[in-house]
Protein backbone atom coordinates (compact mmCIF):
# COMPACT_ATOMS: atom_id res chain seq x y z
CA UNK A 1 0.00 0.00 0.00
CA UNK A 2 1.24 3.49 -0.85
CA UNK A 3 2.72 5.33 2.12
CA UNK A 4 0.43 8.31 1.50
CA UNK A 5 -2.54 6.10 2.36
CA UNK A 6 -1.19 5.04 5.76
CA UNK A 7 -3.45 7.44 7.67
CA UNK A 8 -6.57 6.45 5.72
CA UNK A 9 -5.78 2.74 6.07
CA UNK A 10 -5.13 3.01 9.80
CA UNK A 11 -8.38 4.85 10.47
CA UNK A 12 -10.54 2.82 8.09
CA UNK A 13 -9.33 -0.65 9.10
CA UNK A 14 -9.19 0.41 12.76
CA UNK A 15 -12.84 1.44 12.75
CA UNK A 16 -13.96 -1.63 10.76
CA UNK A 17 -12.20 -4.12 13.05
CA UNK A 18 -13.20 -2.23 16.20
CA UNK A 19 -16.86 -2.25 15.12
CA UNK A 20 -16.77 -5.95 14.32
CA UNK A 21 -14.93 -7.13 17.43
CA UNK A 22 -16.83 -4.64 19.61
CA UNK A 23 -20.13 -6.13 18.45
CA UNK A 24 -18.82 -9.68 18.99
CA UNK A 25 -17.69 -8.77 22.51
CA UNK A 26 -21.12 -7.35 23.29
CA UNK A 27 -22.79 -10.56 22.08
CA UNK A 28 -20.49 -12.50 24.40
CA UNK A 29 -21.63 -10.20 27.26
CA UNK A 30 -18.22 -8.55 27.45
CA UNK A 31 -17.62 -4.78 27.37
CA UNK A 32 -17.12 -3.46 23.80
CA UNK A 33 -13.72 -2.07 24.78
CA UNK A 34 -12.44 -5.66 24.99
CA UNK A 35 -13.31 -5.94 21.31
CA UNK A 36 -11.48 -2.69 20.58
CA UNK A 37 -8.35 -4.05 22.27
CA UNK A 38 -8.57 -7.28 20.24
CA UNK A 39 -8.93 -5.18 17.07
CA UNK A 40 -5.70 -3.41 17.97
CA UNK A 41 -3.89 -6.69 18.55
CA UNK A 42 -5.04 -7.89 15.12
CA UNK A 43 -3.64 -4.71 13.53
CA UNK A 44 -0.38 -4.79 15.47
CA UNK A 45 3.07 -5.96 14.35
CA UNK A 46 2.91 -9.14 16.46
CA UNK A 47 0.07 -10.80 14.54
CA UNK A 48 -0.10 -11.84 10.86
CA UNK A 49 -1.95 -9.82 8.25
CA UNK A 50 -2.31 -6.07 7.96
CA UNK A 51 0.03 -4.01 10.16
CA UNK A 52 -1.12 -0.48 10.83
CA UNK A 53 1.16 2.50 11.34
CA UNK A 54 1.53 2.46 15.14
CA UNK A 55 2.89 6.02 15.27
CA UNK A 56 -0.15 7.38 13.43
CA UNK A 57 -2.51 5.30 15.57
CA UNK A 58 -0.89 6.67 18.74
CA UNK A 59 -1.37 10.26 17.56
CA UNK A 60 -5.01 9.62 16.65
CA UNK A 61 -5.48 8.01 20.04
CA UNK A 62 -4.03 11.13 21.67
CA UNK A 63 -6.78 13.16 19.98
CA UNK A 64 -9.29 10.75 21.50
CA UNK A 65 -7.81 11.26 24.96
CA UNK A 66 -7.90 15.05 24.47
CA UNK A 67 -11.56 15.05 23.41
CA UNK A 68 -12.60 12.65 26.16
CA UNK A 69 -10.85 14.66 28.87
CA UNK A 70 -12.35 17.81 27.39
CA UNK A 71 -15.79 16.25 27.76
CA UNK A 72 -15.04 15.40 31.39
CA UNK A 73 -14.05 19.00 32.04
CA UNK A 74 -17.33 20.21 30.54
CA UNK A 75 -19.19 18.30 33.26
CA UNK A 76 -16.63 18.67 36.05
CA UNK A 77 -16.27 22.21 37.31
CA UNK A 78 -13.37 23.62 39.30
CA UNK A 79 -15.78 23.71 42.25
CA UNK A 80 -16.14 19.91 42.01
CA UNK A 81 -12.36 19.50 42.18
CA UNK A 82 -12.17 21.77 45.22
CA UNK A 83 -15.02 19.89 46.91
CA UNK A 84 -13.28 16.48 46.66
CA UNK A 85 -9.78 17.74 47.51
CA UNK A 86 -9.96 16.41 51.08
CA UNK A 87 -9.99 12.80 49.88
CA UNK A 88 -8.54 13.05 46.35
CA UNK A 89 -5.25 14.83 47.15
CA UNK A 90 -3.97 12.82 50.16
CA UNK A 91 -5.42 9.60 48.78
CA UNK A 92 -3.89 9.93 45.32
CA UNK A 93 -0.45 10.97 46.58
CA UNK A 94 -0.35 8.27 49.23
CA UNK A 95 -1.54 5.61 46.81
CA UNK A 96 1.10 6.58 44.20
CA UNK A 97 3.87 6.37 46.81
CA UNK A 98 2.83 2.99 48.25
CA UNK A 99 2.03 1.42 44.85
CA UNK A 100 5.40 2.58 43.50
CA UNK A 101 7.16 1.02 46.51
CA UNK A 102 5.26 -2.24 45.96
CA UNK A 103 6.34 -2.24 42.31
CA UNK A 104 9.94 -1.60 43.28
CA UNK A 105 9.77 -4.44 45.78
CA UNK A 106 8.43 -6.82 43.14
CA UNK A 107 11.20 -5.79 40.73
CA UNK A 108 13.85 -6.37 43.38
CA UNK A 109 12.63 -9.97 43.63
CA UNK A 110 13.22 -10.27 39.88
CA UNK A 111 16.72 -8.84 40.25
CA UNK A 112 16.02 -5.60 38.38
CA UNK A 113 17.93 -2.39 38.99
CA UNK A 114 16.66 0.42 41.22
CA UNK A 115 15.89 2.64 38.22
CA UNK A 116 13.91 -0.10 36.46
CA UNK A 117 11.97 -0.76 39.66
CA UNK A 118 11.18 2.93 40.06
CA UNK A 119 9.86 3.28 36.50
CA UNK A 120 7.90 0.03 36.79
CA UNK A 121 6.39 1.12 40.11
CA UNK A 122 5.38 4.52 38.75
CA UNK A 123 3.77 2.87 35.71
CA UNK A 124 1.58 0.56 37.78
CA UNK A 125 0.68 3.30 40.28
CA UNK A 126 -1.35 5.52 37.93
CA UNK A 127 -4.68 4.54 36.39
CA UNK A 128 -6.17 5.43 33.01
CA UNK A 129 -8.67 8.28 33.10
CA UNK A 130 -10.10 7.12 29.75
CA UNK A 131 -10.86 3.62 31.07
CA UNK A 132 -12.30 5.05 34.29
CA UNK A 133 -14.67 7.36 32.41
CA UNK A 134 -15.94 4.53 30.23
CA UNK A 135 -16.58 2.42 33.32
CA UNK A 136 -18.36 5.22 35.18
CA UNK A 137 -20.46 6.18 32.15
CA UNK A 138 -21.64 2.60 31.65
CA UNK A 139 -22.80 2.50 35.29
CA UNK A 140 -24.21 6.05 35.35
CA UNK A 141 -21.78 7.03 38.13
CA UNK A 142 -20.04 10.04 36.56
CA UNK A 143 -22.18 12.56 38.45
CA UNK A 144 -22.38 10.58 41.70
CA UNK A 145 -20.25 11.62 44.73
CA UNK A 146 -18.23 8.40 44.41
CA UNK A 147 -17.67 9.04 40.71
CA UNK A 148 -16.63 12.65 41.35
CA UNK A 149 -14.08 11.51 43.94
CA UNK A 150 -12.69 8.87 41.57
CA UNK A 151 -12.31 11.42 38.75
CA UNK A 152 -10.73 13.98 41.09
CA UNK A 153 -8.36 11.27 42.37
CA UNK A 154 -7.16 10.53 38.84
CA UNK A 155 -6.78 14.22 38.01
CA UNK A 156 -4.37 14.49 40.96
CA UNK A 157 -2.55 11.41 39.65
CA UNK A 158 -2.23 13.05 36.24
CA UNK A 159 -0.77 16.18 37.84
CA UNK A 160 1.73 14.04 39.74
CA UNK A 161 2.74 12.28 36.53
CA UNK A 162 3.43 15.63 34.85
CA UNK A 163 6.02 16.29 37.56
CA UNK A 164 7.32 12.73 37.21
CA UNK A 165 7.97 13.13 33.47
CA UNK A 166 10.02 16.24 34.17
CA UNK A 167 12.08 14.67 36.98
CA UNK A 168 12.72 11.24 35.44
CA UNK A 169 15.61 12.34 33.15
CA UNK A 170 17.38 13.92 36.15
CA UNK A 171 16.82 10.78 38.21
CA UNK A 172 18.25 8.74 35.33
CA UNK A 173 21.44 10.85 35.45
CA UNK A 174 21.74 10.36 39.21
CA UNK A 175 21.21 6.60 39.04
CA UNK A 176 23.39 6.14 35.95
CA UNK A 177 26.51 8.09 36.96
CA UNK A 178 28.06 6.67 40.14
CA UNK A 179 31.74 7.34 40.60
CA UNK A 180 34.57 8.75 42.63
CA UNK A 181 33.04 12.21 42.70
CA UNK A 182 29.69 10.82 43.88
CA UNK A 183 29.24 13.41 46.65
CA UNK A 184 29.70 16.29 44.24
CA UNK A 185 27.37 14.64 41.69
CA UNK A 186 24.72 14.02 44.35
CA UNK A 187 24.93 17.65 45.51
CA UNK A 188 24.70 19.02 41.98
CA UNK A 189 21.90 16.64 41.07
CA UNK A 190 20.02 17.53 44.25
CA UNK A 191 20.21 21.20 43.35
CA UNK A 192 19.09 20.42 39.82
CA UNK A 193 16.12 18.42 41.09
CA UNK A 194 15.03 21.24 43.41
CA UNK A 195 15.30 23.82 40.62
CA UNK A 196 13.39 21.57 38.23
CA UNK A 197 10.61 21.00 40.76
CA UNK A 198 10.34 24.74 41.42
CA UNK A 199 10.31 25.53 37.69
CA UNK A 200 7.65 22.88 37.03
CA UNK A 201 5.48 24.13 39.88
CA UNK A 202 5.84 27.71 38.59
CA UNK A 203 4.74 26.58 35.12
CA UNK A 204 1.78 24.66 36.55
CA UNK A 205 0.87 27.68 38.67
CA UNK A 206 1.04 30.00 35.68
CA UNK A 207 -1.13 27.63 33.66
CA UNK A 208 -3.65 27.39 36.52
CA UNK A 209 -3.79 31.18 36.91
CA UNK A 210 -4.38 31.68 33.18
CA UNK A 211 -7.00 28.91 33.17
CA UNK A 212 -8.84 30.28 36.21
CA UNK A 213 -8.52 34.04 35.60
CA UNK A 214 -8.35 34.56 31.85
CA UNK A 215 -10.11 31.45 30.57
CA UNK A 216 -13.61 32.03 32.05
CA UNK A 217 -13.60 35.55 30.60
CA UNK A 218 -12.29 34.77 27.13
CA UNK A 219 -13.71 31.35 26.22
CA UNK A 220 -17.44 31.98 26.97
CA UNK A 221 -17.19 35.33 25.17
CA UNK A 222 -15.64 33.63 22.14
CA UNK A 223 -18.29 30.89 22.12
CA UNK A 224 -21.08 33.48 22.30
CA UNK A 225 -19.49 35.48 19.49
CA UNK A 226 -19.34 32.43 17.22
CA UNK A 227 -22.80 31.18 18.23
CA UNK A 228 -24.25 34.51 17.13
CA UNK A 229 -23.27 33.68 13.55
CA UNK A 230 -25.85 30.89 13.63
CA UNK A 231 -23.47 28.46 11.91
CA UNK A 232 -23.57 25.02 13.53
CA UNK A 233 -20.42 23.84 11.76
CA UNK A 234 -18.50 26.97 12.77
CA UNK A 235 -19.60 26.52 16.39
CA UNK A 236 -18.49 22.88 16.41
CA UNK A 237 -15.20 23.85 14.78
CA UNK A 238 -14.64 26.53 17.44
CA UNK A 239 -15.32 24.03 20.24
CA UNK A 240 -12.76 21.62 18.78
CA UNK A 241 -10.28 24.45 18.19
CA UNK A 242 -10.54 25.51 21.84
CA UNK A 243 -10.15 21.94 23.11
CA UNK A 244 -7.22 20.99 20.88
CA UNK A 245 -5.65 24.46 20.96
CA UNK A 246 -5.56 24.73 24.75
CA UNK A 247 -4.36 21.13 25.05
CA UNK A 248 -1.52 21.66 22.56
CA UNK A 249 -0.63 25.11 23.91
CA UNK A 250 -0.54 23.93 27.52
CA UNK A 251 1.74 21.02 26.56
CA UNK A 252 4.06 23.20 24.46
CA UNK A 253 4.30 26.23 26.73
CA UNK A 254 3.72 24.91 30.24
CA UNK A 255 4.81 21.28 29.92
CA UNK A 256 1.35 20.04 30.94
CA UNK A 257 0.07 16.85 29.34
CA UNK A 258 -2.40 17.04 26.45
CA UNK A 259 -5.03 15.28 28.55
CA UNK A 260 -4.68 17.65 31.49
CA UNK A 261 -4.74 20.72 29.25
CA UNK A 262 -7.90 19.44 27.55
CA UNK A 263 -9.52 18.78 30.92
CA UNK A 264 -8.96 22.37 32.01
CA UNK A 265 -10.24 23.58 28.63
CA UNK A 266 -13.48 21.76 29.37
CA UNK A 267 -13.61 23.17 32.91
CA UNK A 268 -13.21 26.69 31.48
CA UNK A 269 -15.92 26.14 28.87
CA UNK A 270 -18.30 24.70 31.49
CA UNK A 271 -18.75 28.26 32.79
CA UNK A 272 -20.56 29.18 29.57
CA UNK A 273 -24.31 28.61 29.20
CA UNK A 274 -23.42 27.05 25.83
CA UNK A 275 -21.48 24.20 27.48
CA UNK A 276 -24.29 21.67 26.95
CA UNK A 277 -24.37 22.47 23.25
CA UNK A 278 -20.57 22.19 23.10
CA UNK A 279 -20.73 18.79 24.81
CA UNK A 280 -23.41 17.52 22.42
CA UNK A 281 -21.51 18.71 19.34
CA UNK A 282 -18.19 17.15 20.39
CA UNK A 283 -19.62 13.84 21.66
CA UNK A 284 -19.54 11.92 18.33
CA UNK A 285 -15.86 12.75 17.83
CA UNK A 286 -15.11 11.85 21.45
CA UNK A 287 -16.63 8.40 20.98
CA UNK A 288 -14.92 7.76 17.64
CA UNK A 289 -11.42 8.79 18.68
CA UNK A 290 -11.64 7.17 22.12
CA UNK A 291 -12.12 3.87 20.27
CA UNK A 292 -8.82 4.51 18.50
CA UNK A 293 -7.17 4.90 21.91
CA UNK A 294 -8.03 1.31 22.82
CA UNK A 295 -7.07 0.11 19.35
CA UNK A 296 -3.65 1.76 19.66
CA UNK A 297 -3.13 0.11 23.07
CA UNK A 298 -3.88 -3.27 21.54
CA UNK A 299 -1.38 -2.65 18.74
CA UNK A 300 1.46 -2.30 21.25
CA UNK A 301 0.75 -5.63 22.92
CA UNK A 302 2.85 -8.70 22.15
CA UNK A 303 0.69 -11.73 23.06
CA UNK A 304 3.79 -13.97 23.32
CA UNK A 305 4.84 -12.29 26.57
CA UNK A 306 1.94 -14.04 28.30
CA UNK A 307 3.37 -17.43 27.33
CA UNK A 308 7.04 -16.54 27.77
CA UNK A 309 6.69 -14.92 31.23
CA UNK A 310 3.37 -16.09 32.70
CA UNK A 311 4.43 -15.69 36.34
CA UNK A 312 5.70 -12.14 35.86
CA UNK A 313 2.55 -11.21 33.93
CA UNK A 314 0.30 -12.62 36.65
CA UNK A 315 2.29 -10.81 39.35
CA UNK A 316 2.01 -7.52 37.42
CA UNK A 317 -1.73 -7.92 36.92
CA UNK A 318 -2.21 -8.86 40.57
CA UNK A 319 -0.31 -5.77 41.70
CA UNK A 320 -2.44 -3.54 39.46
CA UNK A 321 -5.84 -5.07 40.12
CA UNK A 322 -5.51 -6.09 43.77
CA UNK A 323 -2.50 -4.43 45.35
CA UNK A 324 -3.23 -0.93 44.11
CA UNK A 325 -6.98 -1.29 44.75
CA UNK A 326 -6.40 -2.40 48.33
CA UNK A 327 -4.11 0.59 48.93
CA UNK A 328 -6.77 2.99 47.61
CA UNK A 329 -9.46 1.18 49.61
CA UNK A 330 -7.42 1.58 52.78
CA UNK A 331 -6.70 5.28 52.19
CA UNK A 332 -10.38 6.10 51.67
CA UNK A 333 -11.27 4.33 54.92
CA UNK A 334 -8.39 6.03 56.78
CA UNK A 335 -9.75 9.38 55.64
CA UNK A 336 -13.06 8.31 57.24
CA UNK A 337 -15.22 7.93 54.17
CA UNK A 338 -17.69 5.03 53.75
CA UNK A 339 -16.99 1.56 52.39
CA UNK A 340 -19.07 2.20 49.25
CA UNK A 341 -16.75 5.04 48.21
CA UNK A 342 -13.67 2.97 49.05
CA UNK A 343 -14.88 0.13 46.83
CA UNK A 344 -15.72 2.45 43.92
CA UNK A 345 -12.34 4.19 44.07
CA UNK A 346 -10.55 0.84 44.45
CA UNK A 347 -12.29 -0.59 41.38
CA UNK A 348 -11.60 2.62 39.44
CA UNK A 349 -7.85 2.30 40.03
CA UNK A 350 -7.61 -1.42 39.16
CA UNK A 351 -6.14 -0.71 35.72
CA UNK A 352 -3.39 1.30 34.04
CA UNK A 353 -3.35 3.22 30.78
CA UNK A 354 -2.09 6.23 28.88
CA UNK A 355 0.32 7.75 31.43
CA UNK A 356 1.80 4.32 32.13
CA UNK A 357 2.73 3.97 28.45
CA UNK A 358 4.27 7.45 28.39
CA UNK A 359 6.35 6.85 31.53
CA UNK A 360 7.40 3.37 30.34
CA UNK A 361 8.45 4.74 26.94
CA UNK A 362 10.48 7.49 28.59
CA UNK A 363 12.07 4.92 30.92
CA UNK A 364 13.17 2.79 27.96
CA UNK A 365 14.60 5.81 26.09
CA UNK A 366 16.57 6.83 29.22
CA UNK A 367 17.98 3.34 29.66
CA UNK A 368 16.23 2.78 32.97
CA UNK A 369 13.69 0.16 31.84
CA UNK A 370 14.35 -2.84 29.61
CA UNK A 371 12.12 -3.92 26.73
CA UNK A 372 11.08 -6.86 28.92
CA UNK A 373 9.75 -4.43 31.53
CA UNK A 374 7.99 -2.42 28.83
CA UNK A 375 6.25 -5.57 27.56
CA UNK A 376 5.15 -6.50 31.08
CA UNK A 377 3.61 -3.06 31.59
CA UNK A 378 1.72 -3.36 28.29
CA UNK A 379 0.53 -6.86 29.22
CA UNK A 380 -0.59 -5.55 32.61
CA UNK A 381 -2.46 -2.70 30.93
CA UNK A 382 -4.26 -4.93 28.41
CA UNK A 383 -5.28 -7.53 30.97
CA UNK A 384 -6.25 -5.04 33.70
CA UNK A 385 -8.39 -3.02 31.27
CA UNK A 386 -10.09 -6.25 30.16
CA UNK A 387 -10.69 -7.34 33.77
CA UNK A 388 -11.85 -3.91 35.00
CA UNK A 389 -15.58 -4.45 34.25
CA UNK A 390 -15.48 -7.68 36.26
CA UNK A 391 -13.78 -5.85 39.14
CA UNK A 392 -16.51 -3.18 39.10
CA UNK A 393 -19.11 -5.97 39.16
CA UNK A 394 -17.34 -7.59 42.12
CA UNK A 395 -17.17 -4.22 43.91
CA UNK A 396 -20.92 -3.84 43.49
CA UNK A 397 -21.50 -7.25 45.05
CA UNK A 398 -19.13 -6.42 47.92
CA UNK A 399 -21.05 -3.19 48.60
CA UNK A 400 -24.16 -5.26 49.20
CA UNK A 401 -22.35 -7.87 51.26
CA UNK A 402 -20.52 -5.28 53.40
CA UNK A 403 -23.44 -2.89 53.81
CA UNK A 404 -23.97 -3.99 57.40
CA UNK A 405 -20.30 -4.55 58.30
CA UNK A 406 -19.47 -0.94 59.25
CA UNK A 407 -22.82 0.81 59.77
CA UNK A 408 -22.57 4.58 59.85
CA UNK A 409 -18.82 4.63 59.21
CA UNK A 410 -17.84 7.73 57.25
CA UNK A 411 -21.44 8.79 56.68
CA UNK A 412 -20.96 12.22 58.24
CA UNK A 413 -18.07 13.18 55.93
CA UNK A 414 -19.86 11.59 52.98
CA UNK A 415 -22.99 13.62 53.74
CA UNK A 416 -20.93 16.82 53.92
CA UNK A 417 -19.26 16.04 50.59
CA UNK A 418 -22.58 15.10 48.97
CA UNK A 419 -24.14 18.35 50.18
CA UNK A 420 -21.25 20.39 48.73
CA UNK A 421 -21.55 18.59 45.38
CA UNK A 422 -25.34 19.00 45.41
CA UNK A 423 -24.95 22.76 45.94
CA UNK A 424 -22.55 22.94 42.97
CA UNK A 425 -24.94 20.87 40.84
CA UNK A 426 -27.90 23.01 41.89
CA UNK A 427 -26.09 26.17 40.81
CA UNK A 428 -25.33 24.65 37.42
CA UNK A 429 -28.92 23.50 37.02
CA UNK A 430 -30.17 26.92 38.06
CA UNK A 431 -28.05 28.51 35.33
CA UNK A 432 -29.50 26.08 32.81
CA UNK A 433 -33.03 26.63 34.10
CA UNK A 434 -32.64 30.37 33.74
CA UNK A 435 -31.71 29.88 30.11
CA UNK A 436 -34.74 27.64 29.58
CA UNK A 437 -36.94 30.21 31.31
CA UNK A 438 -35.70 32.91 28.94
CA UNK A 439 -36.72 30.76 25.98
CA UNK A 440 -40.14 30.05 27.49
CA UNK A 441 -40.69 33.75 28.14
CA UNK A 442 -39.69 34.53 24.55
CA UNK A 443 -42.23 32.02 23.24
CA UNK A 444 -44.91 33.28 25.61
CA UNK A 445 -44.45 36.90 24.61
CA UNK A 446 -43.89 36.24 20.89
CA UNK A 447 -45.85 33.11 19.80
CA UNK A 448 -44.52 33.58 16.28
CA UNK A 449 -41.29 31.87 17.37
CA UNK A 450 -43.12 28.60 17.96
CA UNK A 451 -42.22 27.99 14.30
CA UNK A 452 -38.59 27.25 15.26
CA UNK A 453 -36.88 24.63 17.44
CA UNK A 454 -35.05 24.93 20.75
CA UNK A 455 -31.63 25.50 19.18
CA UNK A 456 -33.02 28.33 17.09
CA UNK A 457 -34.51 29.98 20.18
CA UNK A 458 -31.14 29.81 21.86
CA UNK A 459 -29.59 31.37 18.77
CA UNK A 460 -32.18 34.15 18.84
CA UNK A 461 -31.33 34.99 22.44
CA UNK A 462 -27.73 35.46 21.31
CA UNK A 463 -28.69 37.49 18.23
CA UNK A 464 -31.02 39.88 20.03
CA UNK A 465 -29.47 43.18 21.12
CA UNK A 466 -31.37 44.71 24.07
CA UNK A 467 -32.08 48.41 23.66
CA UNK A 468 -34.36 50.97 25.29
CA UNK A 469 -36.18 54.23 24.56
CA UNK A 470 -37.65 57.00 26.69
CA UNK A 471 -41.10 58.60 26.09
CA UNK A 472 -41.02 60.73 22.95
CA UNK A 473 -37.96 59.03 21.42
CA UNK A 474 -38.24 58.13 17.74
CA UNK A 475 -37.28 54.50 17.41
CA UNK A 476 -37.51 54.48 13.60
CA UNK A 477 -38.11 57.34 11.17
CA UNK A 478 -40.02 57.47 7.93
CA UNK A 479 -37.79 57.40 4.87
CA UNK A 480 -34.89 55.69 6.62
CA UNK A 481 -33.33 52.48 5.37
CA UNK A 482 -34.43 49.52 7.43
CA UNK A 483 -31.61 48.48 9.75
CA UNK A 484 -33.39 46.18 12.23
CA UNK A 485 -36.59 44.52 13.40
CA UNK A 486 -37.84 45.42 16.90
CA UNK A 487 -39.67 43.30 19.46
CA UNK A 488 -41.28 45.16 22.40
CA UNK A 489 -40.51 43.34 25.65
CA UNK A 490 -41.75 46.14 27.97
CA UNK A 491 -43.53 49.49 27.59
CA UNK A 492 -45.49 50.81 24.61
CA UNK A 493 -44.78 52.56 21.31
CA UNK A 494 -46.94 54.27 18.71
CA UNK A 495 -46.86 53.96 14.92
CA UNK A 496 -47.60 57.32 13.28
CA UNK A 497 -49.41 56.94 9.96
CA UNK A 498 -51.00 59.74 7.92
CA UNK A 499 -54.22 60.45 9.79
CA UNK A 500 -53.82 57.43 12.04
CA UNK A 501 -51.84 56.27 15.05
CA UNK A 502 -51.54 52.68 16.23
CA UNK A 503 -50.54 51.75 19.77
CA UNK A 504 -48.16 48.81 20.22
CA UNK A 505 -47.69 47.20 23.62
CA UNK A 506 -45.37 44.54 25.00
CA UNK A 507 -45.48 41.47 22.79
CA UNK A 508 -45.74 43.42 19.54
CA UNK A 509 -43.07 43.80 16.91
CA UNK A 510 -42.39 46.18 14.05
CA UNK A 511 -39.82 47.12 11.41
CA UNK A 512 -39.87 43.90 9.40
CA UNK A 513 -41.43 45.28 6.18
CA UNK A 514 -38.43 47.36 5.17
CA UNK A 515 -36.15 44.39 5.81
CA UNK A 516 -38.27 42.03 3.71
CA UNK A 517 -38.80 44.46 0.82
CA UNK A 518 -35.44 46.19 0.89
CA UNK A 519 -37.30 49.51 0.74
CA UNK A 520 -37.45 52.49 3.08
CA UNK A 521 -39.40 52.99 6.31
CA UNK A 522 -43.03 54.01 5.70
CA UNK A 523 -43.88 55.39 9.15
CA UNK A 524 -42.44 56.82 12.35
CA UNK A 525 -42.47 54.72 15.49
CA UNK A 526 -42.33 56.74 18.72
CA UNK A 527 -42.01 55.49 22.30
CA UNK A 528 -44.96 56.61 24.44
CA UNK A 529 -43.60 54.93 27.56
CA UNK A 530 -40.26 53.73 28.88
CA UNK A 531 -39.65 50.88 26.43
CA UNK A 532 -37.42 47.84 26.34
CA UNK A 533 -36.80 46.31 22.91
CA UNK A 534 -35.14 43.17 21.56
CA UNK A 535 -33.44 44.37 18.39
CA UNK A 536 -32.62 41.99 15.53
CA UNK A 537 -30.15 43.64 13.14
CA UNK A 538 -30.57 43.45 9.37
CA UNK A 539 -27.73 40.98 8.78
CA UNK A 540 -28.85 38.69 11.62
CA UNK A 541 -32.48 38.97 10.45
CA UNK A 542 -31.57 37.91 6.90
CA UNK A 543 -29.36 35.01 8.03
CA UNK A 544 -31.84 33.73 10.60
CA UNK A 545 -34.83 33.96 8.25
CA UNK A 546 -32.87 32.18 5.50
CA UNK A 547 -32.21 29.28 7.86
CA UNK A 548 -35.85 29.13 8.94
CA UNK A 549 -38.02 29.52 5.82
CA UNK A 550 -41.25 28.67 7.65
CA UNK A 551 -40.73 31.60 9.99
CA UNK A 552 -39.85 33.89 7.10
CA UNK A 553 -43.00 32.81 5.25
CA UNK A 554 -45.13 33.51 8.32
CA UNK A 555 -43.58 36.95 8.81
CA UNK A 556 -44.00 37.74 5.10
CA UNK A 557 -47.66 36.71 5.16
CA UNK A 558 -48.31 38.90 8.19
CA UNK A 559 -46.51 41.83 6.57
CA UNK A 560 -48.53 41.52 3.35
CA UNK A 561 -51.78 41.31 5.27
CA UNK A 562 -50.86 44.31 7.38
CA UNK A 563 -49.91 46.33 4.34
CA UNK A 564 -53.18 45.44 2.63
CA UNK A 565 -55.34 46.35 5.58
CA UNK A 566 -53.10 49.18 6.79
CA UNK A 567 -54.36 48.53 10.30
CA UNK A 568 -53.05 46.76 13.39
CA UNK A 569 -55.26 43.72 14.10
CA UNK A 570 -54.23 43.17 17.72
CA UNK A 571 -51.26 43.12 20.05
CA UNK A 572 -48.70 40.59 18.98
CA UNK A 573 -49.32 41.08 15.26
CA UNK A 574 -47.04 42.99 12.93
CA UNK A 575 -47.97 46.58 12.24
CA UNK A 576 -47.24 49.14 9.56
CA UNK A 577 -44.20 51.26 9.74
Amino acid sequence: MHQDMALVATVAIGFVLAAGFGYLADRLRLPPLVGYLVAGIMMGPFTPGFTADSALAAQLAEIGVILLMFGVGLHFSASDLIAVRGVAIPGAIGQIVLATLLGMGLCSLWGWSLGAGLVFGLCVSVASTVVLLKALEERNLVNSPNGRVAIGWLIIEDLAMVLTLVLLPIIAQVLGDPGADAAHQASASGTSIVLTIVLTLVKLGAFAVLAIVLGPRLVPWLLTLVARTGSRELFTLTVLAIALGIAFGSATIFGVSFALGAFFAGVIMSESHLSHRAAADSLPLQNAFSVLFFVSVGMLFNPMVVFEQPVAVLATVALITFGKSLIAFGFVLLLRYPVSMALTVGASLAQIGEFSFIVAGLGVSLGLLSQEGHDLILAGAILSITLNPAIFWAAGKLKIAMSGAMPGYGERKFATLSHALDVIKAKAEERENQQQLKKQQLLSMFPLFSQVNDHALEELLLLFRPTSASPGDKVIRVGERGDAMYFISAGAAEVRLPGNAILLEAGSFFGEMALLSGGLRTADVIAVDFCQFLKLDRRDFNIFMTRHPRLRAAVSDMARERKRMNVAPDTGSPVPE
